[in-house]
């Protein structure tokens, strides 16, 4: 795997006086930054973060009342922001550990579900991230959206898989389940990145999908995140995610 391509965190942690959790120093590599709209480095406070997420929802359900199509439009931009580029952040370099749950980025380890159901919850999504951690990636798939609107793959070769998400799926943050392994993928200007806590790289990072020994599978399961409009309305309206039945 070409290191040139990879977003990884160092293992150095230092506490910063503004942040109540220590954070790693990220590598900056040569993939443009700028160019994809990713932040790269923990900004602000993390639990003061969280925070200011559950209080911005009330905006979005006010708007949602009297505007339903402005408030979905505008939700789906700001999860897309907050998930990427600053809840994200503050987990760069959290160490991978099949068995790991912590709840406090760069604190504990995490597994690869955990990561994806973690910071979900985070974000502000209403759910049990142990329940959700615990299930197959096609159950945790259609705890965000109807089975009959993933996208599931089977046997393709990367850039066939690649063809076949630009193909149907625009910019944005979807969540990927493969043979043994769950993360998000950021689809950014037709090309994928892998988000996701890596047991390759012992460790939470962002790298270029085709680049990552983990994101080599049988089957890929494809739920949006972003662009899911049934579920930034239950964003909004606080709804709860639950493990579907059958």
């Amino acid at each position: 795997m070409s290191s040139e391509n990879k977003i990884v965190a160092k293992q150095v942690h230092h506490k910063d006086p503004n942040m109540s959790q220590p954070h790693a120093e990220i590598e900056i590599p040569s993939i443009d930054s700028v160019m994809l709209g990713i932040n790269f480095k923990a900004m602000r406070d993390y639990d003061v973060l969280i925070k200011t997420i559950d209080a911005d929802r009330s905006y979005f359900k006010n708007l949602f009342e009297t505007n339903l199509t402005k408030a979905i439009d505008s939700a789906s931009l700001y999860l897309y922001s907050k998930l990427l580029n600053e809840i994200v952040p503050h987990w760069y370099g959290t160490e991978w550990d099949f068995n790991g749950h912590t709840s406090i980025p760069n604190q504990g380890e995490i597994a690869c579900g955990y990561f994806v159901s973690t910071t979900l919850k985070h974000l502000g999504f209403n759910l049990n991230r142990y329940e959700m951690a615990q299930q197959a990636g096609m159950v945790e798939a259609r705890m965000l959206q109807p089975k009959h609107e993933l996208k599931i793959y089977f046997n393709l070769s990367y850039e066939a898989l690649k063809h076949k998400v630009n193909s149907v799926y625009s910019d944005g943050i979807y969540f990927v389940g493969l043979d043994n392994h769950v993360g998000y993928v950021l689809l950014k200007n037709k090309e994928l990145y892998f988000l996701h806590s890596s047991y390759y790289d012992d460790r939470v990072m962002i790298e270029l999908a085709e680049d990552s020994p983990c994101f080599s599978s049988n089957i890929y399961v494809f739920a949006e995140i972003t662009n899911n409009k049934s579920l930034i309305k239950s964003w909004i309206l606080n709804e709860r995610l639950i493990v579907p039945n059958n």
